[in-house]
């Protein structure tokens, strides 16, 4: 995918060399090219048609000039800019219904390319918890906290690749999460049963996208929850790879978050969690952009279970790792 500038610039270029002065239609090519090639990354939606997943709403403003006359290039770039900062929303069916429609806040990570992997999917559902007589899968949960997450980066401007990707569940409020196995992977591969082609498959899908986005500020978050014994309730912790002094940052400023949002929501308890390198796990070791690996606690402890169970307590876990990110981009 071609960085928007240099289309832009490609575009004027070419503009020069056409006979006639006046290139009156250029501007909107140049929009519309924007726009195919955001909707196309935004947020992927595998072999779908794009255009037709995601429609940036553009508001022309009234003092806009499209003329292009006199120096055309700084008229030209000009004008794009100030159609592209009129884009003030998406929408997504990919997030479901009720949260369909992204309202872009800011661009505070504008330029910023994320892969988000929540654990497991289709034939592994990972570890499994009960509450009652309900089973609580934990690619479900990683899945409505990563999706959760992918949504409020959106809002910042960022560029969003969900690499695991369920057709039909967006976000979801409800306290049970339907398990079901129709996940896949990016951009719309049948994921394996095997452990290792499963995540030789999602490392594939992200560090094939890292080529095509070669210079660009490009993090890979991955998000799962751990199974240990009943009695053990256990806090949010962070993984990077012992080499990667950018992954450690990353996960440091995730980590940061999370302690300021513990202290802020519950000032009376301490919050443990911790940052370590785990080089060892398979997608630390062989995705290419810096990794952070996050466990959300143990899904088969009561206590724990209230962070996954309550929507409001899923979306606190997506808006502390976004802060934790949005540091991260800003004092790169």
């Amino acid at each position: 995918m071609l960085n928007p500038l240099l289309l832009i610039s490609v575009i004027v270029k070419t503009a020069k060399k056409l006979p006639g002065r006046n290139h009156n239609w250029f501007p909107f090519l140049v929009v519309l090219l924007f726009v195919h090639s955001s909707v196309h990354v935004g947020l992927a939606q595998g072999k779908r048609s794009h255009s037709s997943v995601q429609k940036k709403s553009i508001k022309r403003p009234a003092n806009t000039k499209t003329s292009v006359s006199g120096n055309k290039n700084s008229k030209s770039v000009r004008t794009v800019k100030t159609l592209i900062k009129s884009i003030t929303a998406l929408n997504v069916p990919m997030l479901g219904p009720k949260y369909a429609r992204v309202t872009i806040k800011d661009r505070t990570l504008a330029g910023a390319v994320y892969y988000l992997v929540s654990g497991h999917g289709g034939p592994d559902p990972g570890a499994i918890g009960h509450y009652g007589k309900y089973p609580l899968a934990e690619d479900e949960y990683a899945y409505d906290v990563t999706i959760r997450l992918a949504r409020v980066l959106m809002e910042h401007g960022a560029t969003v690749y969900m690499i695991v990707r369920d057709p039909n569940d967006g976000i979801r409020d409800e306290p049970v999460l339907k398990l079901d196995h129709d996940e896949l992977t990016y951009p719309s591969q049948k994921i394996p049963l095997s452990q290792v082609k499963r995540l030789r498959q999602g490392v594939d899908a992200v560090n094939n996208l890292h080529r095509k986005h070669k210079g660009a500020y490009q993090r890979m978050v991955t998000i799962h929850v751990d199974s240990r014994s009943e009695g053990q309730n256990i806090d949010v912790f962070f993984y990077h790879h012992e080499a990667s002094k950018v992954g450690k940052k990353l996960a440091t400023h995730i980590h940061k978050s999370f302690q300021s949002g513990y202290k802020r929501s519950q000032p009376n308890r301490n919050y443990l969690g911790t940052v370590s390198n785990r080089s060892n796990l398979y997608v630390v070791r062989n995705c290419h952009p810096p990794t952070v690996f996050i466990e959300l606690g143990n899904i088969r402890n009561a206590k724990d279970q209230q962070r996954f169970l309550l929507a409001n307590n899923r979306q606190a876990l997506a808006n502390w790792i976004s802060s934790g990110l949005q540091t991260a981009y800003k004092t790169r």
